[in-house]
């Protein structure tokens, strides 16, 4: 079972009024490759990291620093103030998944989240969320993201399909033409009338 979590931020910025998109494996399930998603409405870490810490911090216990792969991400602040405390910011190109976020708590330990990428469609991204917090899930951040993305160029290229179908006439040639059924078999046979 997985949880969503809606949380308005008590601080006041753009995104106070909208819920937080973030999603969570379930408590005491093994340990999988990510342990779940979240969807941020922005790039930017520093509008965007206080919410989610405020949320995490009493679930996993206090977060102090966040890494991030900067691909995505860009401008990366060294530290973002939070709800009573600060969180340390780092990056790695090489070492992190760059669809991933790492969130590390002294006393408690590490989570990794899937980042679903802002200009995500909601379906895309519901599963995705889905995905990233099964407790059985074997699959890496960017691997969910590749095949989202074949998911998204085959579904494409199916509606392109059906539209060159269509416009060429395809769609009309399913639809039952103008002409009557008793029309359509009003017609003799050669020779019937002779009784060949």
């Amino acid at each position: 079972m997985t949880t969503t979590i809606p949380y308005a931020p008590a601080i006041e910025d753009r995104t106070a009024s909208l819920p937080l998109r973030l999603v969570l494996a379930p408590a005491g399930t093994a340990p999988a490759l990510l342990d779940g998603a979240w969807w941020p409405r922005s790039r930017d870490l520093t509008a965007e990291l206080p919410a989610l810490t405020a949320v995490l911090d009493p679930l996993w216990g206090r977060i102090t620093h966040v890494t991030v792969n900067p691909t995505f991400w860009p401008v990366i602040p060294r530290k973002v103030p939070v709800d009573g405390h600060v969180v340390g910011v780092g990056w790695f190109r090489a070492e992190q998944d760059p669809h991933k976020l790492l969130l590390l708590s002294y006393t408690v330990g590490r989570w990794d989240l899937l980042v679903i990428p802002p200009e995500t469609s909601p379906a895309t991204a519901a599963r995705l969320m889905t995905e990233a917090a099964d407790p059985l899930g074997t699959v890496t951040a960017s691997a969910l993201m590749d095949e989202a993305e074949q998911r998204r160029i085959a579904e494409e290229m199916e509606l392109s399909l059906v539209s060159v179908w269509d416009s060429e006439g395809g769609h009309g040639a399913r639809l039952p033409t103008s002409r009557s059924p008793a029309q359509a078999v009003i017609t003799q046979v050669p020779g019937a009338e002779k009784g060949i």
